[in-house]
């Protein structure tokens, strides 16, 4: 009975660790901080603005400004085979971003796929403004 039980739960544990975890974005530290007038924040004084920040995130970040005022931002990760750590890219006009490797195309309003192969949101991150200082963060 014993050999039994533990037989199924080491089948249970091994089964439970096949999950295609490469699939999900890694978590990697973010804090991004930035004065509201900051040169490369310029695209964010109009709503619909969105701009990309290097050197955070996965693939880097984008910060979009909504028309209702409010900002957020999202790991630039497609996450379509994330694991390759392809950086989608803002359209023009900023509403979109696409995934240059599958094209899949995601809203920047709240990071949804909108075209396949897509079928994740982006990852998105917390964003804080504080007086005339943006910051994003995990």
């Amino acid at each position: 009975m014993i050999k039994r039980v533990t037989g199924l739960l080491a089948l249970f544990f091994l089964c439970s660790g096949c999950a295609k975890e490469d699939e999900l974005i890694p978590f990697v530290p973010v804090n991004f901080v930035a004065p509201l007038n900051d040169p490369r924040l310029n695209r964010l004084s109009s709503a619909g603005g969105a701009v990309n920040i290097s050197n955070y995130g996965v693939a880097g970040i984008i910060i979009y400004r909504r028309a209702d005022n409010a900002y957020v931002a999202y790991d630039r990760c497609s996450t379509v085979n994330p694991q390759q750590k392809n950086a989608v890219v803002i359209d023009d006009p900023s509403l979109t971003a696409t995934d240059p490797v599958s094209g899949a195309k995601y809203l920047l309003y709240d990071g949804s796929p909108v075209k396949a192969p897509a079928k994740r949101a982006l990852k998105q991150y917390n964003v804080i403004i504080a007086g005339q200082t943006l910051q994003v963060s995990n």
